[in-house]
């Protein structure tokens, strides 16, 4: 694969497209995080206070804008998920290689933001399918780490199922502030 901060590279299997976050996509995304059945299932862990609950275009504008600024220095990729059966985008994932002092060390760190209706087992297996077999190469990490807390039981039933296992450790902030509820996948996992 390709420098993915020189091409970002599109990633699809039959269901959905994942392609880079534009502004194109601000309305339906809006639709995402203005879900409040949503948000709390999303991964905010040092991000500054942002909760990621969105209700205006103007804002869901921004965090488009602050998504590809960050793209463009290299810090982390955000895809919008495009479901082809709706033909309807139905959220976005973030993904970037972190280097820590912590556990969380040479690891792929995954942020999936899903509209509830399509918080479901068939779909994070399939679109998650789709981004960890790019992870190992795209993002040069030893394992991948995603965050799931005790309440998104559907979530943590299909990271199960991809292999993924709970850990106790803890990601350090850059605040020093502890976050847990993770799942890490390891390469030989896979």
């Amino acid at each position: 694969m390709e420098d993915v901060y020189k091409s970002c590279p599109v990633l699809e299997n039959d269901r959905y497209i994942l392609t880079f976050v534009s502004m194109e996509d601000a309305p339906d995304l809006l639709k995402v995080y203005s879900d409040e059945r949503s948000v709390p299932l999303f991964n905010s862990d040092n991000c500054h206070g942002d909760r990621f609950y969105y209700r205006t275009l103007d804002r869901m504008e921004e965090a488009i804008q602050f998504w590809i600024m960050e793209y463009e220095k290299k810090r982390y990729v955000r895809w919008t998920i495009f479901g082809k059966e709706k033909e309807e985008v139905v959220g976005t994932i973030e993904l970037f290689h972190r280097d820590s002092t912590d556990y969380f060390n040479d690891c792929g760190l995954l942020r999936l933001d899903l509209r509830s209706d399509y918080e479901r087992k068939e779909v994070i297996t399939d679109i998650l399918s789709l981004v960890i077999r790019n992870t190992w190469e795209g993002f040069h990490c030893q394992f991948i780490a995603t965050k799931a807390v005790k309440e998104a039981g559907i979530r943590i039933e299909a990271l199960n199922q991809l292999g993924f296992s709970p850990t106790d450790y803890k990601l350090i902030g850059h605040d020093g502030t502890e976050y847990g509820d993770y799942f890490v996948l390891t390469k030989t996992q896979e």
